[in-house]
Parts: structure tokens; sequence; C-alpha cells
């Protein structure tokens, strides 16, 4: 696929957090990741305004295990708080995923050159991401490296269909809309023999809004353009 990357990423622990745990201060990992993270995930590779980052399959790589702690929440006004967070552990997926072009940016025109943003995001992926990568929560450090989406044996090869029930997909943003709110987007997944194929943002049906909220401006004085970035990084800069 054009401007396409494929990755692994990994890490001991995963908190994926399905919102209906978090009324009472505890929280419980979805399952398998959602797409919102694993957008977050590739925005922490390499993110810029101009690009719309859209995930389009995820491939589980181990058994889904799980392990609950006792945490102590941060409580500014003081208290002595013991919630149960439960982790996803020893955690591997590969990931594909590709840009284009975000519509919604008429302003960052400027900055459209397809074949140097796709080399800067593939040196960025090589160079293990150009900010930390967190599987869901800060406490939840990981790692990507560069894959061959497919290869390898998965712990759920040939194990049929598993059904993972309603699941959060992601979240509307102004500038990935063009409308002034911010939506919560739901959607009920299957994986396919380790393999779960995620339909678009704009294919969800189940919308929900959540609040008001203006896009931020980008422009050249606040963004750096592709050919000054990929310029840097052909002289050794970072």
């Amino acid at each position: 696929m054009r401007n396409a990357i494929e990755f692994e990423v990994f890490g001991k622990y995963a908190l994926f957090t399905d919102p209906l745990t978090k009324m009472g201060g505890e929280k419980y990992s979805y399952h398998v990741p959602t797409y919102q993270a694993l957008k977050g995930i590739v925005e922490s590779i390499y993110w810029k305004p101009t690009l719309l980052m859209l995930i389009d399959a995820i491939r589980i790589m181990n058994p889904i295990r799980m392990e609950s702690k006792g945490i102590r929440p941060i409580e500014y006004r003081g208290g002595n708080t013991l919630a149960n967070y439960t982790y996803l552990k020893d955690v591997r997926y590969q990931v594909k995923a590709h840009f284009i072009f975000n519509p919604h940016r008429p302003d960052m025109a400027f900055d459209r050159n397809e074949n140097k943003h796709h080399n800067i995001l593939k040196r960025s992926l090589e160079a293990g991401g150009r900010r930390d990568i967190f599987l869901g929560a800060r406490e939840c450090q990981g790692y990507v490296e560069p894959c061959v989406f497919g290869k390898g044996e998965s712990f759920y090869d040939n194990y049929g269909d598993l059904h993972l029930g309603t699941m959060v997909h992601g979240i509307n943003y102004p500038d990935e809309t063009g409308r002034d709110e911010m939506e919560v987007r739901l959607w009920n997944p299957v994986m396919k023999d380790g393999v779960i194929d995620f339909i678009k943002p704009d294919q969800c049906t189940q919308i929900r809004k959540v609040l008001d909220m203006s896009p931020k401006t980008f422009n050249d004085s606040n963004v750096e353009s592709a050919d000054s970035v990929f310029n840097q990084l052909e002289k050794g800069g970072n």
C-alpha cells in the first residue's frame, strides 16, 4: 500500500483501558489494542498535522494474558487509595499502517511532500520512534521495530474467529473531521486467526459526541516543513 509502514510493537505490560471500568477508579485493559492506541503509537514514531495516520490491521503475536496489580493513584488532595489495575502482560503485535494528507488541513498544503514524509517516517521507525512509545498508559513502556506483516509464528494462527464485543474504536478530533467537536467511535471487532482488520474512522456508525472543541492553528510559522526536516536528516541532524 502507498505510504505504508509495517512494524512490530512490544513491551512487558500494556493497559488499553476499557472506559466502563474507570467509574470506580479501577482500570481493566481491553484484550487487544484499540485503533486509537495504535494511532498514538504511529504518531509517536512520526507525526505532522499535515498527515492523517490510518491503521489498517494488527496481528496478535503472543497469547493474551492478564495480570492485576495494586496501584496507588496520584491524589493531589492527599489520601491513601489503593486501586486495582489489570494489565496485559508480555504483549507483542505486528501493525500495518499508512498515511494520507489531511483533507481538513488546507493550511498545511505547503508541507505536502509525499515522498519525503514517507522516507522520514521509515527512518523514524528504524530509529525506534521520534518520541517515547507507550502501550496505552504512561507506565507501560513500548518498543517498535520494522517487520514484515504476517511473517513469523503467532499464537493465534489457525485459531478461528474471536468476537471481541463492543469496543472503543477511537476519537474524532476537529482537525480530522471538520466538525468543531470531539466524538468517540465504537465498533464490534472480530479477530480472525489473530488478525484484526480495522474499518476506517469514517466507516464507524456508532458515534457519540463528547464535547465542543475547535482545531488548533498550524501554519509555516509554527510547523517545520518536511523538506527542512529531511535536509536535516541528510546532514546527520536529529
